[in-house]
């Protein structure tokens, strides 16, 4: 139901991706993107993104946007076309709610301009949200596993992969959603042993457990965040999970 991938994509998957060693000891905080975050907003939307605070991400690039920043354009559509998705998966991805979102997929594939960098993987990731939306796992998988290539191959000349949210990470949150709960753990391992652990990996790592109904190892997961979350102010919706989740289901272990 996607819009056909690019040329570019399509030389990208031909490409082998090395395979990623056992994690080690997770080092927590959020994604090294200091390539792609010169500016102050994209560096603070970073923050923000990392804290589960998605939409607070996409208000704080939105004035840079509007002055033409190209990255902050990117990260901004890629940002909101993710949560677009996920609104439109809760109305059962009908053509009206992912809308939205094919118009984020068309203004990254115009920034593309077919070539492999920050917009097309962000357009990638987007069309896979759009197939998950609709519960189509294998278009998704498709989807998801070029882009993760792509990302590899950019990182790994030095260049940026996805904005704010990395196209492994975004993939686990996408396996989480159509219930694939084994694909959602190996995505989100595969997050942490790019970048290092984070308040979003460990999250994902918990729900994913939770959600294969591996209590040990979710009490665990939850706990992690608990920790890593410390005393930061607010409590966005993880985290209220994680502590109802860990008072209801861990105290006895």
């Amino acid at each position: 139901m996607g819009t056909a991938m690019g040329t570019s994509a399509i030389l990208v998957i031909s490409m082998s991706v090395p395979a990623y060693a056992a994690l080690g000891p997770s080092k927590l905080g959020p994604y090294d993107y200091a390539a792609s975050t010169q500016a102050s907003p994209l560096a603070e939307a970073e923050v923000r993104a990392a804290e589960f605070d998605l939409m607070g991400a996409a208000n704080l690039l939105k004035p840079a946007a509007g002055r033409g920043d190209a990255s902050a354009q990117v990260a901004e559509i890629y940002v909101r076309g993710l949560i677009d998705a996920r609104e439109a998966w809760r109305q059962g991805g009908s053509p009206e709610s992912l809308a939205p979102v094919r118009q984020a997929i068309s203004s990254l594939e115009a920034m593309a301009k077919g070539r492999p960098g920050s917009a097309e993987i962000a357009r990638l990731m987007l069309q896979a949200a759009a197939a998950a939306a609709q519960s189509e796992r294998e278009e998704m998988r498709l989807y998801v596993d070029t882009a993760i290539r792509m990302e590899t191959l950019q990182r790994a000349a030095g260049m940026p992969g996805a904005p704010l949210v990395a196209a492994a990470e975004a993939a686990g949150d996408l396996w989480l959603q159509v219930h694939r709960y084994e694909d959602a753990r190996s995505a989100y391992d595969e997050a942490a042993e790019r970048f290092g652990s984070s308040l979003r990996t460990l999250a994902g790592r918990a729900r994913a457990a939770r959600g294969a109904n591996d209590t040990p190892t979710a009490c665990s997961a939850f706990r992690a965040l608990l920790d890593a979350w410390g005393g930061r102010a607010g409590q966005p919706g993880e985290i209220a999970e994680a502590r109802a989740y860990v008072a209801g289901s861990c105290e006895a272990r």
